[in-house]
């Protein structure tokens, strides 16, 4: 029987954000606490018996996801957009014509992520990293709350 292998990184950020379509509360700014994890998965180790090195996944997405920290998301048409993006070291990622549900931001990471993790990749000290072809973005899951969560996963 063929198996398959996973690993899980996971990141913490802090992260707010708006949603102009919403009916109630959460159309005001608000934050979260959120947890960003990232499955990959292969059907075979690698020469280092692991499906790849977990450092390799954080050189892949660790600066991408860095720039949600702190940061608020809007979408493009948010009426306040404007004047948070006015403010002096604002961290505002816009979503073009799209509210920045759990769901749209999940879509987002997974896109990003599914990219970088194809990407040479070079550590903190000039060693190279490499995911290798047989590995494969399985899914992404973004927590909101301790008990809420959406993800995005490679059929």
């Amino acid at each position: 029987m063929p198996m398959l292998y996973r690993i899980c990184k996971s990141f913490e950020v802090e992260n707010a954000h708006m949603l102009s379509k919403h009916p109630e509360k959460c159309k005001f700014p608000h934050g979260h606490s959120r947890k960003v994890e990232i499955v990959v998965c292969a059907r075979e180790l690698d020469e280092h018996d692991m499906v790849c090195d977990f450092k390799a996944v954080k050189i892949a997405v660790g600066e991408f996801i860095d720039s949600f920290d702190h940061a608020i998301c809007l979408n493009s048409k948010d009426p306040l957009l404007e004047s948070i993006q006015a403010r002096p070291g604002a961290r505002v990622i816009v979503y073009e014509n799209t509210d920045p549900t759990t769901e749209v931001m999940a879509k987002h990471l997974f896109e990003y992520i599914e990219q970088a993790l194809r990407q040479e990749l070079t550590g903190p000290n000039g060693q190279l990293y490499t995911i290798r072809r047989g590995v494969k973005l399985e899914r992404v899951r973004l927590w909101e709350t301790s008990s809420s969560w959406a993800e995005v996963t490679n059929d």
